[in-house]
């Protein structure tokens, strides 16, 4: 277990020895399989030094007259002296060799990664001597027999070998950052005592705290004992048409940090924006104040928008090798999971999510090629890019990989710096395509197709866990009338308010979407019904405390919310369905409520 803490020269080292300790037993598989066909090849009097040595006798399918035929692929096992004839032989030959091939392939790359290039150069060398042999499709003479046996010997002796090459360990700086401590608190100072109270209540219902002010005299001291996340100040006050910003210029300069600032009048010249800019502020909100826009500085301005980590899927038989990849991509501030079975991929496929999948082109039961076939057959993930990594050196099999569902290929071994900068770029494309199509346009939520992909996930996560998930469907009410009554522009920034206090007012854990038009959906894993209820009804509640604005006229806007939940109802399409009954049962009752499915 590598210590996240540890300096990343210490990890590497630490990865760097678990390697080198699992090498013997690597050694010994080769030696043992590499063994066992010597004794097989030996009673047929086929090994080297024997006077009935059949070396270079052609294997079934690679007559004089055609191409040599790869062969037999079977499973591993031990030849016995059952197999007397000699075709048996030869076709039982071919899965050892198939075998010694892939790990030497294996040892190869994953060697060189880890900077032991003596042992490396050793493994590729026999790699190589085995792909001849597998690709002229007849047996080993005895001259590549006692190479073989030479070569294997001195792997072991290539272990001992300290080399002085390590892994470039040229990475780029992680951005490093204060630990954030979250702050809702806001400060507003405003002397007209109703606007004051106005818009502390809908600031409050986007999840802020907010302590008011009616003397801008009163703020110095109230920041140097309980400083905010921001203050929103007036302009104008009766001592002074500018008091709010000579205010905060002067409070600014005592300050190491400034303090984030919006001002809010019933100015709106130059020059009273010119002196807010003056004095640090980050905007300016003529009166009547448009309560969506200030919400989004607030946000802009307290909330760090730290973006959540690129997923890197990993497909690679070596473990070790593996898990130096995902060290070396998290490093750069990315989450890797590690799939060691290829047989294995779907499961974390589905849950994970991933921006790109790093996968070795060669792995026993299912090569890297047709397992990202398979992949690209499936419609939700043809857009995830697939990168594949091997020793395979044969231009026209890396092009045919890439005909093949790869969108491009890197060679092991292959340095930290080089992989974080080759797999950067291509999952930054990837996260934006993916966001494109996943995303709806207007409020950034999830779009009706990928709310009811994940509420599938979310359906099979709880039953293997056997937890709670609540799903609730929100329509606004009565808003095809706020549409004929004040624009479609006006609608569209209703709808953006609600998804803003759905995305605030929820966990970072829940999931939420546009289902369609004015309808919305949110997941809520490991959540009851009656817990489900009581959140959606303060959503509710804060979401008709909200004054809309459209052209200086004022109105509200409420929801009705329909829930069901897992596992009283046991299937995504049935919850999907049942919270939909629901949500009509509140609006037959007379909107503005939440229902529970029974």
């Amino acid at each position: 277990m590598i210590d996240a803490l540890q300096d990343p020269q210490e990890q590497l080292n630490a990865l760097r020895l678990a390697y080198r300790q699992q090498l013997p037993s690597r050694i010994e598989q080769i030696e043992t399989i590499w063994n066992q066909l010597l004794g097989s090849l030996e009673e047929r009097g086929t090994v080297a030094g024997e006077s009935g040595c059949r070396g270079g006798e052609t294997l079934p399918g690679a007559g004089e007259n055609q191409e040599h035929q790869p062969l037999s692929t079977s499973k591993v096992q031990p030849l016995s002296s059952s197999q007397n004839p000699p075709q048996s032989l030869l076709e039982a030959a071919a899965s050892p060799l198939e075998t010694l091939h892939h790990l030497m392939h294996r040892l190869a790359g994953s060697s060189a990664t880890f900077g032991l290039l003596a042992l490396g150069n050793a493994a590729r060398t026999l790699e190589l001597v085995f792909k001849a042999i597998l690709d002229s499709g007849k047996l080993p003479t005895a001259e590549e027999q006692a190479q073989i046996c030479v070569l294997v010997g001195g792997l072991k002796q290539a272990i001992a070998v300290e080399d002085t090459c390590v892994p470039d360990l040229n990475l780029p700086p992680l951005q490093s950052q204060e630990p954030w401590t979250e702050n809702r608190l806001i400060f507003l100072v405003e002397d007209d005592p109703h606007l004051s109270q106005d818009l502390a209540l809908q600031i409050s219902c986007f999840g802020y705290q907010v302590r008011t002010f009616d003397k801008i005299a009163e703020l110095e001291e109230a920041i140097a004992q309980t400083p905010p996340a921001a203050a929103i100040v007036d302009v104008v006050f009766p001592q002074d048409s500018l008091a709010g910003p000579k205010t905060i210029t002067a409070i600014q300069q005592h300050r190491e940090q400034p303090l984030p600032v919006l001002f809010i009048s019933a100015r709106n010249d130059l020059m009273a924006r010119l002196q807010a800019v003056r004095a640090g502020g980050k905007a300016y909100f003529p009166k009547p104040i448009n309560i969506g826009e200030l919400i989004d500085a607030l946000d802009l301005l307290t909330v760090p928008q730290a973006p959540e980590p690129y997923r890197i899927l990993i497909v690679d038989d070596d473990a070790p090798l593996a898990s130096f990849y995902g060290w070396t991509l998290e490093q750069a501030g990315m989450t890797a999971l590690v799939v060691t079975d290829p047989l294995q991929v779907m499961p974390p496929l589905i849950e994970f999510r991933p921006d790109l999948i790093l996968m070795d082109m060669y792995m026993p039961g299912c090569d890297g090629v047709e397992l990202a076939a398979v992949i690209r057959q499936q419609p939700a993930y043809v857009g995830i890019p697939i990168v594949f990594l091997s020793m395979e050196t044969d231009l026209n099999k890396q092009l045919a990989a890439i005909q093949l569902g790869g969108d491009d290929f890197l060679t092991k071994p292959i340095q930290p710096n080089h992989l974080i900068a080759s797999v950067m770029p291509r999952v930054q494309r990837s996260r934006l395509l993916r966001s494109v199509m996943v995303r709806d346009s207007l409020t950034g939520l999830l779009n009706h197709t990928t709310i009811k992909e994940q509420l599938s996930i979310e359906v099979q996560r709880g039953r293997r866990e056997k937890t709670n998930l609540a799903f609730a469907m929100i329509d606004i009410d009565d808003f095809k009338s706020v549409n004929d009554t004040y624009g479609h522009l006006t609608g569209d920034r209703v709808l953006k308010s609600l998804s803003r206090l759905l995305q605030q007012r929820l966990r970072k854990t829940d999931i939420t979407g546009r289902y369609g038009g004015e309808e919305f959906a949110a997941i809520l894993p490991n959540t009851d019904g009656a817990t489900a209820v009581q959140v959606l009804n303060r959503i509710r509640e804060g979401f008709a405390q909200v004054r809309q604005q459209s052209d200086g006229a004022e109105f509200s806007v409420t929801f009705s919310c329909g829930i069901a939940v897992f596992p009283n109802v046991d299937e995504a399409t049935q919850l999907n369905e049942a919270a939909d009954k629901a949500l009509y049962e509140a609006k037959r009752r007379g909107r503005n409520q939440v229902v529970l499915s029974t």
